[in-house]
């Protein structure tokens, strides 16, 4: 055969084969019918605890890993996942956890109103119960408010719960909400160590709290997946503990800084005792920031039904922030329709409304980052 100017042609060379072999690549993914339905209890280190057959004989515990195509799904308490492999729940073993089931509610949150990444915190919850200390530590309308909205804005029915009544009437605090409709129940026990010394919650204890809020609270939680929010200290553990007679470590407030301390590293869903199917507490984290750069601005009145019929006599386009023009919100609260704690509640919509993580061009580089 002649050859090329080059001196060589086709027929010299040689075609290697792939090491790792010649079949083609396919996006079709096996549909996994055989799946057996676990819901999430808890999340740890790249491993998820479920518990399936729930409220069978057959109900277990069954630990499981992700696949690699969920990797860029998050997977949180609450959620209702399809598990394969072994799903016996037999100790040391794992199954494969394949796909995430469709989601009726997502609270979601993100690190801080600049952060344009949101972050799963629970999957499937009826009700956001906001827990917050009457003092010690001080409660703070802004994240009062910032819980109202996250809630709102995910469909989640909205509870306030105070602690510590006993060491200050929270009454002062209940007017900035009186004009919603929040449902609040108040306990006027100590629930933490106001000395500042960890401690772990004991019988005695939660047989105090039992007769009062808990009794109350226990009453909102029938038939519900509930979620658990509020900062360290304010006895969240403890009201957890009492409700599922779980053993969740409890502690105090630091006396320097007035903060309380993290005695919770992950959220956990716990069956409520005495209640039927279905009654879950999932606890969280203390949480010291509500970020909700994800949130669109429009939908952030819904959270201040006292204020927004006062944005009715608002010129078109007005964002009723602090640089607005002729703002229907100042008349309104003027007139005191939205009460005597009006002011202090616009100036809270306003802190919201203004703050950077909540413009547009952050909402636009959340959708573009995508959900982590």
């Amino acid at each position: 055969m002649a050859r090329g100017t080059s001196g060589w042609d086709e027929s010299d060379v040689r075609i290697r084969p792939n090491k790792k072999g010649s079949r083609p690549r396919t996006k079709d993914r096996p549909a996994h019918e055989d799946a057996v339905t676990g819901r999430i209890i808890t999340v740890d280190r790249g491993r998820y605890t479920a518990i399936v057959d729930e409220d069978t004989p057959q109900e277990r515990i069954v630990t499981a890993a992700r696949a690699r195509e969920l990797r860029r799904t998050p997977v949180v308490a609450g959620d209702l996942v399809g598990l394969v492999g072994d799903v016996s729940g037999s100790p040391d073993s794992l199954a494969r956890l394949v796909k995430v089931n469709e989601r009726a509610t997502l609270l979601r949150r993100s690190a801080d109103d600049t952060d344009p990444v949101e972050r799963v915190v629970v999957a499937n919850a009826d009700q956001l119960v906001i827990v917050v200390a009457a003092a010690n530590p001080e409660p703070r309308t802004g994240f009062i408010d910032r819980a109202l909205v996250a809630a709102y804005d995910a469909g989640i029915s909205p509870l306030l719960c105070i602690t510590k009544a006993d060491l200050k009437d929270p009454v002062e605090l209940l007017a900035n909400y009186e004009h919603l409709d929040l449902e609040v129940v108040i306990s006027r026990t100590a629930l933490a160590d106001d000395a500042g010394i960890d401690s772990e919650s004991d019988d005695g204890l939660s047989a105090r709290l039992a007769g009062g809020a808990v009794a109350a609270l226990h009453e909102h939680l029938l038939g519900k997946v509930s979620v658990l929010v509020g900062h360290s200290g304010v006895g969240k553990s403890t009201l957890v503990n009492a409700l599922t007679g779980s053993r969740r470590a409890t502690g105090g407030v630091n006396v320097v800084t007035g903060r309380g301390r993290h005695t919770s590293s992950s959220a956990l869903a716990l069956k409520v005792q005495d209640a039927p199917a279905g009654s879950w507490i999932i606890d969280t984290p203390g949480i010291r920031s509500f970020g909700l750069a994800h949130v669109d601005p429009d939908r952030i009145l819904s959270a201040f039904p006292d204020l927004e019929p006062g944005t009715e006599d608002c010129e078109r386009g007005c964002r009723h922030d602090d640089e607005a023009v002729n703002c229907g919100l100042d008349p309104w609260v003027e007139s005191g329709n939205a009460g005597p704690a009006g002011p202090a509640r616009l100036a809270s919509l306003r802190r919201l409304l203004g703050s950077g993580g909540l413009r547009t061009e952050n909402r636009a580089q959340a959708k573009e980052l995508g959900t982590q």
